[in-house]
C-alpha cells in the first residue's frame, strides 16, 4: 500500500513543496523565472561553481524522498555554454546507497561500488561529439527519463530499492521532477493516443511540453530514455563476474520521430550480434521493429562488421562471411546507417543511405544472420573515416621505469610478469609471446601476484598511489582504487589471494603499511581496508606469510618486523638484531621447515643486508639464530666454482634472495647471482650479470631462476642445463630517437644512459651494443645501402660506426654544440648534421672516410633541442629542410649545393600576418608527392610545396607540442607524436576531422615512424613500442611489403600478441583513449544551386568539422540529438565541376524552421594573403572585467601604440571629414590627423579582422573574430558623432572576412571567412538580418555596385554576383560570372567597381582583369604586379593597386572606356603605370581621396602610411612592432623609452607623444631583454640601450650617435634578461640556461659567471644602489636574479672591487597541478620602490598571490591575494601602486595603502608586460605586439599631451606635414 499514492505518477516538486523551501534546500544562485518556450514558471540554477548553487530534496542528507516508482522523469534545459550537474541518490533492497550522476562535464563514464557517472552530450554536439563540453547555445528543453531499477542492474548488479534524494546543480532551467511504475511517450498526447488507437503509454497533460498547433513535439523537444530497451535485454549479471559488457553502453536518444511518434533509440553495446527479418516495418524503441539488439556475452569478442563508408580490410577476417546482398526495407522514419564498429554497433537515426559489404560476425555458439537494407534514392557523398582501429600493440622493448625489482613467476612456472614503464607485460617464456594489462597513466612502482597466480595486484609510482587488481587469467581489471598511502613501494599477497598488503610512505614522509580485503574484489564488490598502521622503522621489503595470512613480516635500515592483522588493526614487534642492530636489510624470504609443519614456530625467516649478512630468524623467539656473510672475493687460484665460506671481512651487497625447498638464490651488487643450499655450504652455480643484481625469484618449481639488475636486464637461470637466458634487454633512460635499415630489417636507438643497441626488427632482439662514457648520443642515422651506422654525440662529435668489423670507421669533430640532428640521403650520397649552436655540416657518404664538404654557422635553430625531425631529405634525394636559423623560420635547400631554395616564416606566415607560434618538427611526404609538413606550437600542422614553400594546406586541431610527424607511403594516415600518446589521422580527410588515440607511453613520446615495409609502426620514449599496422596504407605497394617473422597478418590477431582489457577506464584492447566516429557525409547534391538562404535572425554558421569522441570505447553516455538539419541546403549540379550549379538560378526562402548549418568538407586556409586568420592565441577571454574608463578614474587607458597589420581593411579614413580610424588589438582607435589626439573605442572581445565606414560618414562598423565568450562573431555598429556603440550584431560563426555598405547606406553586408563561408545582409534601419548565404568555397572580398543598392559583387574563385531586388518578394539571385583563362590555378583575391559599367578584379597571380558588367564579359587583362593583388581602389581615371610584393602602385586608367568598346581585341592592351612605392609590407588596407593624389595605406608589418603621389612619397603615420614585445625601458629621466621584439627591432619613443624616434634592426634574431643605462657620472648626456638576442649576444646601442657601440657573446643560449649597475658601468645578463654573466662593455669581457640558477631560464634580472653595509654587507649595488623554477636570489656586489656576495635565496614551492598544462607562469620578482627592504614576488605559487618579503627580516611581510597567477608585475615609484597582468587579458591596478584594487580588460592577449615609467604617470602594458599607454592619475605632472593625446609615428602634424625621414639602423 505503500506505493498507491505514488500511482500513477507523482509531481515531486508539488509533492514537497519545494517552493516553501521547507522540505528541501536551495544554495546560490536558485530563482523562479518565467520560460517563454513552456509559458510558465521554472527554477533557473547557475552559477560559476556547480557545487555551490544547487536545489537538494530533501532538505538534509539524513532524510529520504521513499519515492519507489521505476522511472524518474526529469524536465529540464541545460543553460547555454555552460556545464550541469544531476546527482540521484538511490537506495538498494539491500539499503546501500548508490550515486548516479549525470554531466556534460564528465569526459568518460566511470564507475565504482557506490557511484555511476554518465557523460551527457547535448543535441547540437553530435555532429562534432565532444566529452565534457558545455551546452550549445540552441539546446532545447529535454525530457530526461530514467530507469532507475535497470540502471542499478546493468551496472552494478543491485536491487532498486527507492530514490532517496535529488541534486540539481548548476547550470539548469528545470521545470519538474515525476516519479512513475509506468513509461509515458511524451511525444504523444492522451487525445492522439485515442486518436491513433496506439498501444502505448501517452503523456500525462501534467507532465507534457506545449506544441504548438500544427508543429510536432521533437522539432521543439528531446526525449532522452535511459537505459533504451535492447540494452534491458540483458539477462541479469551472475556474481560470479562484473559485467564489462555493461561498461561500454553508450546510448544516443534522438530526436527526429518515427512512425508512431514514438523516439528511435541508438544504442553502442560493446558486443552485439544483428538480426533481422527480410522486411523493416513500422515500429517504435530502436526506430524499426523485427530488429533486436542481441547483447552476446563474450567480452573478448570483437565484432568485425565494417561501415560501408570506411575502408576496408585488404583481406576478409577468418571465419567471417561478408554478405554481398543488399537488404530490402522501408526508409520511413527508421534508421537507415546501420555501423559495426570495432567495439559494436551504431544505428543512426539521419538522411537515408545505402549499406554495402555488410557482414556479421557470429560468435561461438549464436546463429548468424544477415540484414538487408534498402539503398537511397539520392545517395548523399560520404566521407571516408579511419579504420577502426587503424593499431594494435604487438611488442614492447623495456623493462622497468619505477624500479627494476618486479619481476614474478607464475604459479606454473611458464610466465614473466614485469613492468616496463605504465604497462604490464606477462611474457611467456618459451613462446616469447606477450601479453599486455592496460590501464596506468604513470610507472608501476610494484607488483604482487597470489599463490595460485589468479589475481595479480599493481601500484602506480607517483602520488597518488593508485592500485590496481587484475584477474591475471582473463585480464580484466576488477578494481581501481586510490590508495592511503602517498607512494607505494611494495605489495605482497597472501597465499590464497584474499589479503593485499601494501607499504609506502604517506603525506609526511612516514612509513605506512596497510591491508585490503580482496574477497568481493571478484563479485562486483569493493576492496575494503582491513587495517592500516605507522611506524617509524624503515620498509624496504614485506611479505605476507604463506602459512598464516594475518601474519606479516617487514625488513629495512636498521629494522626487522613482524607483523599481525588483529580485527581492523596491524600490529608489530621488533626483532632482537643484537650485534647487527646497524644492518641495512634489502631483501627477506620464509624458509619452509623439512617436514612440511605449517605451524609457524617451525619457520625461519632469511634476510639479507648491504653488507653481505645473511640473518636466519626464529619467528617464535624473535631473535637471530645465524648470521652468514657473503665475501666480495674468491681467493686467487681456486676455481669458478669452489665453496666460499661466509667469513669475516668485506662482504659483497646482498640485494635479494629467494627461496625453495631445495636452495636458495642470492641477488648481489658485483652482479652475481649465486645458488646455495639451504646450509650455505657451497656455491652450487652462480652466473654473472652485466649490471648489479636488483632482484631474484626463484620458479615454484625451483629449476628456474629469475634475476633482473639495474641494467634494464631481465633473464632466467635454467638449473638442469645450466644455461642463463636473456629475456628483456632494454635502455634504463629515455630514447632519444631511432633509425631503421630496409635491408636488414635493424632498428638502431640512442638513449640518454650514453648507449647505442641496434636491434633486429624481426625478432626484437638486441643485436649490437655501443657505450660512450664521456658523452652521450643525441642523433643516429643508418647508411641506406652499406652496414654502417651514423651517430652525433653531445660533444659535436660525429663518428661512423661498422657494423661489420664493429669499429668506429671515421670520426669529425666540425661542431661546436652538441649534434642535434642527422640525415641520409635515399640515394647515399650526403650525410647531414646539425648541433645546438646553429651549425650546419655536409658529409660526403661515397668517400671511405666520409669526409666534410661544406659547414656552415647560424644555419638551423639554436633553441631545439635533440630531434630526429630537426632535419629531414626529401624521398628524391634533391631537398634538405630544416627548422631555421631561427624557430619561426623553416628552410629549404639543395642537398648537392647547400643553395637556398626558399625559407618561410611560420609566426607570422607574412604577409597573411597570421600567428601560428613557432615550428616544432618536420618531415616531407613520400614520393611522388612533393610536400614538407610542418607541425606548429599552435597546434597545426602546415602543409608546402616542398618545390615553392607555398602554402597548400592548413591542418588544425593538431596534437599539441607535437615532437614528431610520420605519413604513411601513399599519404593515408598521419601520425603525431606528444605528450604521452600517439595520434592517427586520416591524412587524405583533414587532419583535424578525427583521430585515434594510442596510450602506452608514460613519458613524452620522443619519436614515431613507420617501418620501411609500412606493416607496422615504432614509437620510442620511455621505452620502445612496436605497433601493428591493421590496415595498410592504400599507396603501399604489394611488392615493397617484407614478411617478418612473427610478424602477424594484418586481419588476425596474431599468435605473439595480445592486449587485454581494462573495463573500468575502457582501455579495450588497445591502448587507446578516444574512439574515432565515422566523418557524416556533407550536403546532398541538389539542382537548386550553392546558396542556402534564411530569413531567421538566428546563427548560420559552418558546421564544425567532426572529430573522434573524447570518451572511452563504449561508455555509457547520454546524448541529444537536435533534427537534422542538412537537408535544407543545396549543392550545384552534378555538372560543374565547381559545385557551384547553375550559370543562373534563382534561390526561394526556406521553411519556418530556420536556417540549416552547411556540412561542408574541412575548412583549408585558401592560398590567398588577402584572405584573414586570426592570430593564435592561448589566452581566453575574461569574464565580468570592466573595459577602462575614459577620464575621472585612477587608471585611464591614454594612447594605443601600433596598428594591426594582420586586419584586411581594418582602416578608414574618410577626406572630406578627416575621420579616421584604424584597428589594434581589439581596439578601434580614432585618431585625429592634425592634433595627434586619440579616441578608444572598446566593445570587442577580440582581434577586429575589418572596419567598414557608411558613405555618409556616421555609422562605423567593426568586427571581431568569435571567442571562448562568444561563440560568434561581433559586429559593432559605432554611432560616428557621439563615439558609441548603438547595436551589437552576432551571426557569423569563425571570423568575418568583410564589411560593406550598399551606395545609399540602407544596407550591410558582412562575409565570413573561409571556416565560415556565409554571407549576410542586414537593413541599416533596424540592422535585423534580411538575407543569409552560405557558400561552398571561400569568398576574399566583396563590394556594391554603385549604380544598383541592392546589387552586390564578390570573387574568390570566381566572381559572384548576388541581386537582392526590392519588393514583397525579397528573393535572392545570384549570377556567376565566366573566369577568364589566364587566371588558371589562381583566384581572384579583391575588386573595386570603376565608372558604370567598369568591375576591376585582382588575382593572386597579380594580374588585373576589367569587366564590363552591362555584358557580363571580361575586355581587359594585364600583368599588374609580381604577386597577389590584395588592394584595389579606382576613382576616375586611376587605379590603386597593392599586393604581397609590398608594393603600390598607380595606373592610368583613361583609355578604358575607349578599349572596352573594343571588346576582345583590347584584351592584350598595355597599361601605363604612373608611379609606384615601396613599402615596409604586403598591402592589406588603403584608402584615397577622390582625385587619388593623396592616402593612407596600412600593411601587414604594422605600419600606417601617408601617401602622396603628387610628392611621390611615404610618410610614417602610425608604426608599431608587427611581432611580439618582449621588454620596454626607460630612461633615467623620463622622457623617452625603448622596446624589444621578436622581430630583432629595438626603437626608441618619446613618451611625450609616443612617437619613433630611432629604430635599430638586427637580421635573424629576436631581441628578449633590454635594459637603459643609469645616469653616468660626468656624461649625463651619455645614453645607452644594451639589447639581448636570441642568440645569446648582447649589443650596446648609443642613442646619441644612432649607432652599436660593442657587440658581445656572453652566453651560449638565448638572453632572457638583464640590467645595468648603478654606476652604468657593469651588465648583468641571464639566459635561458640559468646562467647569470657579469660583463663589462667598456671593455667587452665577461667577468664572472653564476650558474646558480642553472637549469632553469632567468626570467628577471633587476638592481638598485644600496648604501654601504647595508643588510650587514659590502657592497654598492643590490640586484636580484629569478628563475623559471620559482627561486630568487639576492646579491650585493661592488663591481670595481670584483665582490659579489649572496645577501638572500628565496624558493617558494609550486603546485601539484596546473589548470592549464604547459602555460606555466613565469616568476618574477622587483625591488619595491618605497621601500628599500621590501622585495615583490609574483608568479607560481600554491596560491595566487603577490607576496612582499623583507630583507631585513627575512620573511614574507604581506601577501597581496590576487584572482590570478601574474604574469608579469610593476611598481610605481611614486605611489604604492602595484601592476600585475594576467594570462586571461587582465591588468590589475592596486594600491598597497589601501589594499583596493582595479581590474581592466583592454588587450587582446596575455599581459605578458607592465612597465612603470620611473618618473611620471604612465605605464605600459602589452600583450603580443599591442602597445597600451595607460595614465595613472594622482601621480604627478602629466607630461606633455592631454588625456587622449595617442601613438603616432612620426608622421604629419597634419596630413602633409611631419618629420623628414626616420633614423633606422640594420646589423646583422
Amino acid at each position: 500500500m505503500a506505493r498507491v499514492w505514488q500511482h500513477p505518477f507523482l509531481n515531486v516538486f508539488r509533492h514537497f513543496k519545494v517552493d516553501e523551501w521547507k522540505r528541501s534546500s536551495k544554495e546560490g544562485d536558485v530563482a523562479a523565472v518565467m520560460d517563454r518556450t513552456l509559458k510558465r514558471r521554472v527554477y533557473r540554477i547557475r552559477g560559476s561553481i556547480s557545487a555551490g548553487n544547487y536545489i537538494q530534496l530533501p532538505k538534509t542528507s539524513t532524510q529520504s524522498l521513499g519515492l519507489t516508482g521505476r522511472y524518474l522523469y526529469v524536465l529540464f534545459r541545460p543553460l547555454p555554454t555552460k556545464h550541469f550537474v544531476i546527482h540521484l541518490d538511490v537506495s538498494t533492497e539491500d539499503s546501500q546507497v548508490i550515486r548516479v550522476s549525470f554531466s556534460n562535464l564528465f569526459k568518460e563514464f566511470k564507475s565504482t561500488a557506490t557511484w555511476l557517472q554518465f557523460p551527457f552530450i547535448c543535441e547540437a554536439q553530435l555532429s562534432r561529439p565532444d566529452l565534457g563540453a558545455a551546452a550549445p547555445p540552441g539546446v532545447r528543453w529535454t525530457c530526461l527519463q530514467l530507469d532507475l531499477l535497470d540502471i542499478l542492474l546493468i551496472y552494478l548488479n543491485r536491487r532498486y530499492g527507492h530514490l532517496k534524494g535529488v541534486r540539481l546543480c548548476a547550470n539548469l532551467l528545470v521545470r519538474n521532477l515525476y516519479t512513475s511504475d509506468l513509461s509515458f511517450n511524451p511525444a504523444v498526447t492522451v487525445s492522439e493516443a485515442r486518436q491513433a488507437k496506439l498501444a502505448i503509454t501517452p503523456i500525462p497533460r501534467e507532465m507534457a511540453f506545449p506544441v504548438p498547433k500544427g508543429k510536432r513535439w521533437h522539432d521543439h523537444y528531446v526525449h532522452v530514455q535511459f537505459p533504451s530497451d535492447s540494452l534491458k535485454a540483458l539477462e541479469p549479471v551472475q556474481k560470479s563476474h562484473a559485467p564489462p559488457e555493461a561498461a561500454f553502453l553508450r546510448l544516443v536518444a534522438a530526436s527526429r520521430p518515427v512512425q508512431g511518434g514514438a523516439s528511435p533509440q541508438v544504442q553502442v553495446p560493446s558486443s552485439v550480434a544483428v538480426s533481422a527479418p527480410e522486411a523493416l516495418g513500422d515500429g517504435v524503441g530502436c526506430g524499426f521493429s523485427g530488429l533486436p539488439l542481441v547483447l552476446s556475452r563474450h567480452t573478448d569478442y570483437t565484432p568485425l562488421l565494417q561501415p560501408h563508408w570506411g575502408p576496408t580490410p585488404p583481406r576478409p577476417l577468418s571465419g567471417v562471411r561478408r554478405s554481398r546482398k543488399r537488404v530490402e526495407g522501408s526508409g520511413g522514419g527508421g534508421p537507415s546507417v546501420v555501423r559495426v564498429g570495432g567495439r559494436g554497433v551504431h544505428v543512426v537515426s539521419h538522411s537515408p543511405a545505402a549499406l554495402e559489404d555488410v557482414a556479421v560476425c557470429k560468435p561461438p555458439g549464436r546463429k548468424q544472420s544477415r540484414q538487408k537494407v534498402v539503398p537511397s534514392k539520392t545517395p548523399s557523398p560520404q566521407t571516408d573515416s579511419l579504420p577502426d582501429p587503424v593499431l594494435r600493440l604487438k611488442s614492447v622493448i623495456g623493462f622497468g621505469g619505477h624500479s627494476t625489482r618486479w619481476a614474478l613467476w607464475t604459479e606454473d612456472g611458464a610466465t614473466v610478469v614485469y613492468p616496463c614503464h605504465a604497462v604490464i607485460v606477462a611474457l611467456h617464456v618459451e613462446t616469447r609471446e606477450q601479453r599486455f594489462f592496460l590501464g596506468h597513466t604513470d610507472k608501476v612502482s610494484a607488483l604482487a601476484l597470489d599463490g595460485n597466480s589468479s589475481l595479480l595486484a599493481s601500484a602506480q609510482g607517483p602520488p597518488p598511489s593508485v592500485v590496481r587488481l587484475w584477474d591475471f587469467r582473463a585480464g580484466v581489471c576488477l578494481a581501481l582504487f586510490q590508495s592511503p598511502v602517498h607512494t607505494l613501494s611494495t605489495l605482497s599477497f597472501s597465499r590464497s589471494g584474499m589479503v593485499l598488503c601494501g607499504t609506502g610512505k604517506d603525506g609526511h614522509g612516514r612509513t605506512m603499511v596497510v591491508a585490503w580485503s580482496t574477497d568481493r574484489a571478484g563479485r562486483g564488490g569493493e576492496v575494503a581496508v582491513l587495517g592500516k598502521a605507522h611506524t617509524d622503522a624503515d620498509i624496504q621489503a614485506f611479505q605476507v606469510a604463506f602459512f598464516d595470512e594475518t601474519r606479516m613480516v617487514s625488513c629495512g635500515r636498521s629494522s626487522v618486523r613482524l607483523w599481525r592483522l588483529r580485527g581492523t588493526g596491524l600490529r608489530s614487534c621488533p626483532v632482537d638484531l643484537g650485534e647487527h642492530h646497524a644492518l641495512d636489510f634489502t631483501g627477506l624470504a620464509f624458509m619452509q621447515s623439512q617436514d612440511g609443519c605449517q605451524e609457524p614456530s617451525t619457520h625461519v625467516l632469511l634476510v639479507c643486508s648491504r653488507s653481505g649478512h645473511i640473518l636466519e630468524i626464529d619467528c617464535q623467539r624473535l631473535a637471530v639464530r645465524r648470521a652468514r656473510r657473503l665475501l666480495p672475493t674468491r681467493p686467487p687460484g681456486r676455481p669458478h666454482l669452489q665453496k666460499q665460506p661466509f667469513t669475516s671481512g668485506p662482504g659483497v651487497p646482498i640485494s635479494s634472495l629467494s627461496v625453495s625447498p631445495g636452495v636458495c638464490a642470492v641477488g648481489s651488487g658485483d652482479g652475481y647471482l649465486r645458488l646455495w643450499p639451504l646450509d650455505f655450504s657451497s656455491v652450487l652455480l652462480e652466473a654473472e650479470h652485466e649490471g648489479p643484481v636488483s632482484s631474484v625469484h626463484v620458479s615454484p618449481d625451483g629449476l628456474r631462476v629469475l634475476s633482473t639488475t639495474t641494467r634494464g636486464h631481465l633473464g632466467f637461470l635454467d638449473v638442469l642445463t645450466c644455461e642463463y637466458n636473456v629475456l628483456v634487454r632494454s635502455h634504463t633512460d629515455t630514447v632519444l630517437a631511432f633509425a631503421t635499415e630496409p635491408s636488414r630489417r635493424q632498428l638502431a636507438t640512442v638513449s640518454r644512459d650514453s648507449s647505442i643497441r641496434v636491434w633486429d626488427l624481426a625478432t626484437l632482439r638486441q643485436l649490437y651494443d655501443f657505450t660512450s662514457s664521456d658523452e652521450a648520443p643525441w642523433a643516429v642515422a643508418f647508411h641506406p645501402s652499406q652496414p654502417i651506422l651514423f651517430c652525433g654525440f653531445g660533444g659535436g662529435v660525429m663518428r661512423a660506426f661498422s657494423l661489420e668489423a664493429l669499429d668506429v670507421l671515421v670520426e669529425h669533430r666540425c661542431h661546436r654544440g652538441s649534434v642535434t640532428g642527422l640525415a641520409v640521403t635515399p640515394d647515399g650520397r650526403f650525410l647531414f648534421s646539425c648541433c645546438s649552436q646553429g651549425g650546419l655540416a655536409q658529409y660526403d657518404c661515397t668517400h671511405p672516410q666520409c669526409c666534410i664538404l661544406h659547414a656552415a654557422g647560424n644555419m638551423v635553430n639554436q633553441e631545439a633541442g635533440p630531434s630526429p625531425s630537426t632535419l629531414t631529405v626529401s624521398g628524391d634525394s634533391r631537398l634538405l629542410a630544416f627548422v631555421g636559423p631561427s624557430k619561426y623560420m623553416v628552410t629549404a635547400v639543395d642537398t648537392a649545393s647547400l643553395a637556398e631554395l626558399w625559407r618561410v616564416n611560420i609566426s607570422t606566415l607574412d604577409p597573411a600576418g597570421s600567428s601560428l607560434g613557432s615550428a616544432m618538427t618536420i618531415c616531407f611526404s613520400p614520393t611522388p608527392t612533393s610536400h614538407l609538413l610542418v607541425a606548429t606550437s599552435a597546434n597545426t600542422v602546415l602543409v608546402l610545396d616542398a618545390e615553392l614553400g607555398h602554402i597548400v594546406q592548413e591542418l588544425s586541431g593538431i596534437q599539441p607540442t607535437a615532437s614528431s610527424l610520420a605519413l604513411s607511403e601513399g599519404s593515408c594516415f598521419l601520425l603525431t607524436a606528444g605528450n604521452c600518446a600517439i595520434k592517427v589521422w586520416d591524412y587524405p580527410v583533414q587532419a583535424g576531422s578525427g583521430c585515434q588515440v594510442y596510450i602506452g607511453h608514460s613519458e613524452p613520446v620522443q619519436d614515431v615512424a613507420f617501418t620501411p615495409d609500412q606493416r607496422q609502426v615504432l614509437s620510442v620514449g620511455d621505452a620502445i613500442f612496436l605497433w601493428d599496422v591493421l590496415a595498410i596504407p592504400k599507396g603501399t605497394p604489394e611488392g615493397s611489403i617484407h614478411s617478418s617473422a612473427g610478424a602477424p597478418p594484418t586481419d588476425e590477431a596474431g599468435p605473439c600478441t595480445r592486449q587485454l582489457e581494462d573495463p573500468l577506464t575502457g582501455a579495450h584492447e588497445l591502448p587507446r583513449q578516444v574512439v574515432p566516429m565515422p566523418a557524416r557525409a556533407g550536403l546532398p547534391e541538389s539542382s537548386d544551386g550553392v546558396f542556402s538562404v534564411s530569413d531567421d535572425e538566428g546563427p548560420c554558421e559552418e558546421s564544425p568539422r567532426l572529430q573522434g569522441s573524447q570518451q572511452a570505447p563504449g561508455s555509457p553516455v547520454l546524448v541529444e540529438k537536435g533534427t537534422g538539419a542538412f537537408g535544407d541546403s543545396a549543392r550545384g549540379s552534378a555538372g560543374d565541376p565547381r559545385g557551384l550549379g547553375l550559370s543562373h538560378f534563382h534561390c526561394s526562402w526556406p521553411s519556418a524552421q530556420g536556417a540549416s548549418k552547411a556540412e561542408a568538407s574541412p575548412a583549408i586556409r585558401p592560398d590567398s594573403y588577402k584572405h584573414f586568420v586570426a592570430r593564435f592565441k592561448a589566452s581566453t577571454c575574461p569574464k565580468g572585467v570592466p573595459y577602462p574608463p575614459a577620464r575621472g578614474e585612477q587608471l585611464r587607458l591614454k594612447a594605443v601604440v601600433g596598428y594591426n597589420g594582420n586586419g584586411r581593411e581594418n582602416m578608414v579614413w574618410r577626406p572630406d571629414t578627416g575621420f579616421f580610424a584604424y584597428s589594434c588589438g581589439c581596439l578601434v582607435v580614432v585618431e585625429d590627423l592634425h592634433s595627434g589626439s586619440q579616441q578608444h573605442w572598446l566593445g570587442h572581445p577580440e582581434e577586429i579582422s575589418t572596419l567598414a565606414l557608411s558613405h555618409n560618414a556616421q555609422v562605423l562598423a567593426s568586427a571581431s573574430v568569435s571567442s571562448s565568450v562568444a561563440t560568434s562573431c561581433l559586429i559593432c555598429i559605432w554611432n560616428v558623432p557621439e563615439g558609441s556603440c548603438q547595436r551589437l550584431l552576432s551571426h557569423h560563426a569563425a571570423a568575418i572576412q568583410a564589411l560593406a555598405f550598399s551606395p545609399d547606406d540602407g544596407l550591410l553586408a558582412t562575409l565570413g571567412n573561409y571556416r565560415d563561408c556565409t554571407l549576410a545582409l542586414w537593413s541599416t534601419a533596424t540592422f535585423t538580418l534580411v538575407a543569409c548565404a552560405h557558400l561552398q568555397e571561400p569568398v576574399h572580398g566583396l563590394a556594391f555596385s554603385p549604380g544598383a543598392a541592392g546589387q552586390l559583387t564578390c570573387v574568390g574563385r570566381a566572381a559572384l554576383t548576388l541581386c537582392l531586388p526590392r519588393g514583397a518578394d525579397p528573393s535572392l539571385q545570384v549570377h556567376r560570372e565566366p573566369v577568364p583563362a589566364e587566371v588558371g590555378a589562381g583566384e581572384l583575391s579583391s575588386l573595386c567597381f570603376g565608372s558604370p559599367p567598369l568591375l576591376f578584379c585582382g588575382s593572386t597571380a597579380g594580374r588585373v582583369y576589367a569587366w564590363d558588367t552591362a555584358t557580363h564579359r571580361c575586355f581587359l587583362t594585364w600583368e599588374a604586379d609580381d604577386g597577389e593583388i590584395g588592394v584595389l581602389l579606382c576613382s576616375g581615371a586611376r587605379l590603386v593597386s597593392g599586393s604581397i610584393t609590398k608594393r603600390l602602385r598607380l595606373w592610368a586608367m583613361g583609355a578604358v572606356p575607349e578599349l572596352r568598346l573594343k571588346g576582345s581585341g583590347a584584351r592584350s592592351s598595355p597599361m601605363v603605370m604612373e608611379q609606384q612605392l615601396a613599402l615596409d609590407g604586403a598591402v592589406v588596407s588603403a584608402a584615397f581621396d577622390e582625385s587619388m593624389d593623396m592616402g593612407v595605406v596600412g600593411t601587414s608589418a604594422g605600419t600606417l602610411w601617408y601617401v602622396s603621389w603628387a610628392e611621390g612619397t611615404s610618410t610614417h603615420l602610425v608604426s608599431g612592432h608587427s611581432s611580439r614585445v618582449n621588454e620596454v625601458a626607460f630612461s633615467p629621466s623620463g622622457s623617452h623609452c625603448a622596446t624589444a621584439s621578436e622581430d630583432g627591432s629595438v626603437r626608441v619613443w618619446t613618451l611625450a607623444s609616443m612617437e619613433l624616434v630611432l629604430q635599430f634592426q638586427v637580421l635573424d634574431q629576436s631581441c628578449l631583454c633590454l635594459a637603459w643605462s643609469p645616469p653616468i657620472c660626468g656624461h649625463p648626456e651619455l645614453h645607452r640601450v644594451a639589447a639581448g638576442y636570441s642568440d645569446g649576444t648582447l649589443r650596446v646601442f648609443r642613442i646619441a650617435r644612432t649607432e652599436m657601440e660593442i657587440k658581445m657573446h656572453p652566453h651560449r643560449k638565448a638572453l632572457t634578461a638583464m640590467a645595468f649597475s648603478s654606476d652604468g658601468h657593469t651588465i648583468i645578463s641571464g639566459d635561458k640556461g640559468g646562467l647569470v654573466a657579469v660583463s663589462r662593455p667598456g671593455t667587452g669581457m665577461t667577468v664572472r659567471v653564476l650558474s646558480d640558477h642553472q637549469g632553469a631560464p632567468i626570467s628577471a634580472i633587476q638592481s638598485r644602489s644600496k648604501e654601504y653595509g647595508e643588510f650587514g654587507v659590502e657592497g654598492t649595488d643590490l640586484w636580484l636574479a629569478a628563475s623559471g623554477d620559482q627561486r630568487v636570489s639576492v646579491w650585493a656586489s661592488d663591481w670595481p672591487e670584483d665582490h659579489c656576495e649572496l645577501v638572500d635565496w628565496l624558493s617558494f614551492p609550486a603546485p601539484a597541478h596546473l589548470e592549464r598544462p604547459g602555460c606555466q607562469p613565469p616568476s618574477l620578482a622587483a625591488f619595491c620602490p618605497w621601500d628599500r627592504g621590501l622585495l615583490a614576488c609574483a608568479g607560481l605559487g600554491l596560491r595566487e598571490e603577490v607576496l612582499l618579503y623583507s630583507l631585513r627580516q627575512k620573511q614574507v611581510v604581506e601577501k597581496i591575494p590576487l584572482p590570478f597567477f601574474a604574469v608579469s608585475l610593476s611598481l610605481s615609484p611614486g605611489r604604492r601602486l602595484l601592476a600585475v597582468g594576467s594570462a586571461d587579458r587582465v591588468l590589475r591596478l592596486v594600491d598597497c595603502a589601501t589594499g583596493r584594487a582595479r581590474d581592466l580588460a583592454a588587450h587582446a592577449d596575455a599581459v605578458h608586460l607592465c612597465r612603470f615609467a620611473p618618473a611620471g604617470p604612465l605605464l605600459i602594458t602589452a600583450a603580443a605586439d599591442e602597445l597600451l599607454v595607460w595614465e595613472a592619475a594622482g601621480l604627478g605632472p602629466t607630461g606633455g599631451r592631454p588625456a587622449h593625446e595617442g601613438c603616432r609615428g612620426p608622421g604629419a602634424r597634419d596630413a602633409v606635414g611631419g618629420i623628414v625621414g626616420l633614423p633606422s639602423v640594420q646589423f646583422k
